[in-house]
């Protein structure tokens, strides 16, 4: 039987700004991206949000992202190769300590936002990203964008690689997301969202705004916590995913 791991950017509220439904996703996904500070997130709520997944028996990752509160992540920022490996390392460090004080164990690291479209396309910086998570843990695993050079470069770095694939995320026919400066970049549809991913996991295929057939394979799947159709994708996909006799289960 076919499994897929499905996964959500989570603890992401800072002070007194609540960002997502963390409470009620935590039910419905098999791992979850925790902020680590720069992008979102705060001391408090990622322990929190540490304490529900181990609560939930959902695996951790690390969310790494530039350091852009005002832009949540989304914007490229530009940084010289060693600035950005400082960032990177004591972001990851930073959340496997609080992982390891509660109890559980980082499993694997996912970067987020414009630092993830931008290891994506640009080598140099994936080989920078890369290299610093490596020297904290270079036994977590790596999610990164299924179809790019992520594969390639992180075989290199004898890193494993889990492949993703996007639930609520528009693609293009190049297989890159479609940017959300442009319209219908975020899906909000539960029904259209829960098609794409088992068309990926069963077809190896999604399809853009035109149509036309981008070819794909994933791993794991991501629903942005932010969304505010998040529960009801999440419901959705797993009635789908059982009427299509496909288990949920972490990598």
């Amino acid at each position: 039987m076919q499994s897929v791991d499905i996964n959500c950017d989570m603890g992401e509220s800072f002070g007194n700004f609540i960002v997502g439904n963390d409470k009620a996703i935590f039910p419905h996904i098999t791992s979850c991206n925790i902020a680590c500070g720069m992008h979102a997130g705060d001391p408090y709520h990622i322990e929190k949000t540490i304490n529900l997944a181990l609560e939930h028996k959902v695996q951790i990752g690390a969310h790494p992202g530039y350091p852009d509160i005002q832009g949540f992540g989304r914007r490229v920022l530009p940084m010289e190769p060693s600035e950005l490996s400082s960032y990177i390392k004591y972001q990851v460090a930073a959340l496997q300590g609080m992982v390891a004080s509660a109890g559980g164990q980082l499993r694997y690291v996912k970067p987020h936002g414009a630092l993830y479209n931008e290891i994506a396309t640009n080598k140099s910086v994936a080989e920078t990203v890369y290299s610093a998570i490596k020297s904290v843990d270079p036994n977590v695993k790596i999610m990164g964008l299924a179809g790019s050079h992520v594969e390639t470069i992180l075989n290199q770095l004898e890193m494993d690689y889990v492949p993703e694939a996007f639930a609520d995320r528009q693609y293009e026919a190049n297989g890159k997301l479609r940017s959300r400066s442009l319209p219908n970049a975020v899906i909000h549809d539960a029904s259209k969202a829960a098609k794409q991913v088992v068309s990926i996991v069963t077809e190896h295929k999604a399809f853009n705004l035109d149509g036309h057939e981008v070819p794909l394979s994933a791993r794991s799947f991501c629903i942005h916590g932010d969304n505010p159709a998040a529960v009801k994708i999440l419901t959705t996909i797993a009635e789908l995913l059982e009427q299509s006799n496909i288990v949920k289960k972490s990598f």
